[in-house]
């Protein structure tokens, strides 16, 4: 892991008059570069060659495009040099890390980070101290876990990703290990999935609930959790097979796929917000016990709402989540007087850390 304090004197040096937010062209730019430029502050897309026409078509809020043969070739000296030299501060969302390894963000990427380098890793399962094991030490409640399906005794997700798209979802459920072993034997033979994937795939219970995807922001400067409010996810092809009626469902044989494809925004009732807030807090704090300074700026917590009115966690997001339509949230409207995105609530942070000359905070 690259020393914090490497970093801390990286933006020590840097022009405080023309700091440049950048990040990868894909997952939530947009709504980075909208806060960057709401702010004020110069903005910076990476984008892989044969995907910037979305960005060159938004030049109000991007000042500069810069296109690489691939995403993973942000790691190249030439490169990261050059972003320094634009008084970079690079914000990380899901993308940034499906496309460049956790091993290179952590001991490689000498471009100050906006958030907890460390903690990106979290997300994945399969490390020792995961989402799971943080949600355990907040005394947060997720799903049961299943360490092989034979042990399957109730309704389950079983998380795998697609065999040739690893950022996308190939997740299934069953409710035992003989419709486990029928649905997964299917889908590698459709080529959906692949053995060894699945053999690290994470079964969980399937928690019956209102889904809800629950946005935060911490704020160092302030030490306060906010909440910036709530999205759901739109996802092929389940939503469109759910719309059908049920005689044309059961007569339809086709695998289902949540491949998340766009966003809605919701909200909830004010009388459940105070569990929010107290889910939010207890997953910050388990955060600055393990990974310090824990958690900086956005996170997500998707959650079920059970007939119990118990949160339960299901999904763990350290970085920016890719959920633009919360600028249409009213959460945000009680804390600042606008709504706006977590885009903009990132360059408010960096902009107050700037004015307080506090930016070696904020960034690791």
């Amino acid at each position: 892991m690259i020393e914090r304090s490497i970093l801390q004197n990286t933006v020590k040096n840097y022009d405080l008059n023309n700091i440049s937010i950048t990040a990868l062209g894909s997952h939530s730019a947009l709504d980075i570069m909208d806060g960057a430029t709401s702010e004020n502050l110069n903005s910076i897309v990476i984008c892989q060659k044969g995907r910037e026409m979305t960005y060159k078509h938004f030049d109000r809020i991007i000042k500069d495009v810069v296109t690489l043969p691939k995403f993973s070739d942000l790691l190249n000296d030439d490169i990261q040099k050059s972003l320094i030299s634009k008084n970079s501060i690079l914000i990380p969302h899901r993308s940034f890390t499906a496309y460049i390894d956790y091993d290179s963000i952590e001991n490689d990427l000498k471009i100050p980070i906006f958030g907890n380098r460390e903690m990106l890793r979290t997300e994945e399962r399969n490390v020792e101290k995961n989402q799971y094991y943080l949600l355990e030490k907040a005394n947060v409640r997720y799903p049961k876990l299943f360490n092989k399906p034979q042990d399957i005794d109730r309704p389950v997700i079983v998380k795998v990703m697609e065999s040739t798209r690893k950022i996308e979802r190939a997740f299934f459920t069953a409710s035992s290990y003989e419709e486990f072993t029928e649905k997964s034997e299917k889908r590698i033979k459709q080529g959906i999935i692949n053995a060894e994937d699945l053999a690290d795939a994470r079964i969980e219970e399937f928690v019956l609930g209102t889904y809800f995807n629950f946005n935060f922001f911490y704020s160092i400067l302030h030490d306060r959790v906010e909440f910036l409010g709530i999205d759901r996810r739109l996802q092929t092809n389940l939503n469109d097979f759910t719309s059908l009626p049920a005689k044309q469902q059961l007569e339809i044989d086709v695998e289902l796929q949540n491949i998340e494809v766009g966003h809605m925004p919701a909200t909830i009732r004010e009388s459940f917000l105070e569990k929010v807030f107290e889910m939010g807090n207890k997953f910050v704090n388990s955060t600055k016990k393990e990974f310090h300074p824990g958690l900086i700026g956005p996170f997500a917590l998707q959650s079920a709402i059970t007939k119990d009115f118990e949160l339960v966690v299901f999904d763990v997001s350290p970085r920016v989540p890719g959920s633009p339509v919360l600028m249409m949230s009213p959460y945000t409207h009680y804390y600042h007087g606008e709504s706006f995105g977590t885009g903009k609530r990132i360059a408010m942070e960096i902009t107050e850390a700037i004015k307080d000359e506090r930016l070696d905070e904020v960034v690791t």
